[in-house]
């Protein structure tokens, strides 16, 4: 039997390799992990190993290379339907695929402002009228889904859509991004997932640093 591998970049940083990582470590789903430091001389070639994309996440199930956030997750629902990656409701479902996408195709402005640092606590850095409006929408998302669903999660039970918000999760805790009540609430539900403690101790420990992403 071949290892399922999933190759991510740097814990302190990628927060795109964060979100399939999370979502089969909370599932339960086993791999083998392989980390290639991102913004190193040899990055590009040791990813190109893997995917002729040249970006984290990769996910090689067998034969079979997916890369690609949310492809990955998509793929891992279908290939592990038990995993309970999307809800079971047909209609809920729909819901998590929507702000699924929607976190995956926008808010640049705050993955832009804001970027994922792990290691960081800088309350206080001044925001633009952009990234405003982008943690206006992701509050909002956060909002509906938890007083429809009632909790902890965005639809009940942790989902992939946990998985995309997560590294956002982590932006607002580093950069104290000030939430309502039940925004709070969900972060701490996210930020104490036993794995994700783990992804945080690890790259906290990690020694590599990208400049473009020590922002204070």
């Amino acid at each position: 039997m071949k290892t399922r591998q999933l190759i991510i970049g740097n814990k302190n940083y990628s927060s795109w390799s964060l979100r399939p990582w999370l979502a089969m470590s909370v599932a339960g789903i086993a791999f083998e992990e392989v980390l290639i430091p991102l913004d190193q001389p040899d990055t590009k070639e040791k990813i190109l190993n893997y995917s002729p994309a040249g970006k984290v996440p990769i996910l090689i199930d067998g034969d079979l290379t997916v890369w690609e956030s949310l492809a990955i997750l998509e793929y891992l629902a279908e290939a592990y339907p038990g995993a309970g990656l999307w809800p079971d409701d047909p209609v809920q479902r729909a819901e998590a695929r929507s702000v699924s996408a929607e976190m995956h195709a926008g808010f640049g402005a705050l993955r832009d402002h804001y970027p994922m640092n792990v290691r960081k606590r800088i309350a206080g850095r001044a925001s633009t009228p952009a990234v405003d409006k982008d943690i206006a929408r992701i509050t909002e998302i956060w909002r509906q889904c938890l007083e429809a669903s009632q909790g902890p999660f965005l639809f009940g039970t942790f989902t992939a859509a946990d998985a995309m918000f997560a590294p956002v999760v982590s932006r607002f805790e580093t950069y104290g991004i000030e939430v309502d009540d039940i925004c709070r609430a969900y972060m701490d539900d996210v930020l104490t997932i036993p794995v994700l403690e783990k992804w945080y101790a690890a790259g906290e420990a990690e020694p590599w640093i990208l400049e473009h992403d020590e922002v204070e």
